[in-house]
């Protein structure tokens, strides 16, 4: 099995709702996001999976969450936007854009500063 990591970034601003600290009022990160793809094949000449078109994918779907306020994204509109929320609605939308590519996610992790990170995967 090949795994293949792309990592990128962006910027949004949250709250976190029933949060009893800090958090609860209006801030916001520069989240890093780590993608890892499983793929056990290789093309005609050696490749899993192009780490350009990865990386298109994942800047596609981070533009959606750049410089947002991510409590008003449709996704977050019944569930907070925490990192951990935030990793899975990654993942899902990775997933959802890989259909036609012969690999799987295995793997979004989110780090919300340089010490704190979650990650998400359904393994």
């Amino acid at each position: 099995m090949y795994r293949l990591s792309v990592s990128d970034s962006f910027s949004a601003a949250h709250k976190l709702c029933g949060y009893e600290g800090a958090c609860k009022n209006l801030h916001g990160h520069n989240w890093k996001v780590k993608v890892t793809l499983a793929c056990d094949v290789l093309d005609d000449i050696g490749m899993a999976l192009d780490f350009g078109v990865i990386k298109q994918l994942l800047e596609e779907i981070l533009g959606e969450l750049d410089h947002s306020y991510l409590n008003d994204l449709p996704y977050f509109r019944d569930k907070n936007p925490t990192s951990e929320n935030l990793s899975r609605y990654i993942y899902e939308r990775f997933e959802a854009a890989l259909t036609e590519l012969p690999a799987t996610v295995e793997s979004v992790e989110v780090f919300e500063s340089e010490r704190s990170s979650v990650t998400y995967s359904h393994v």
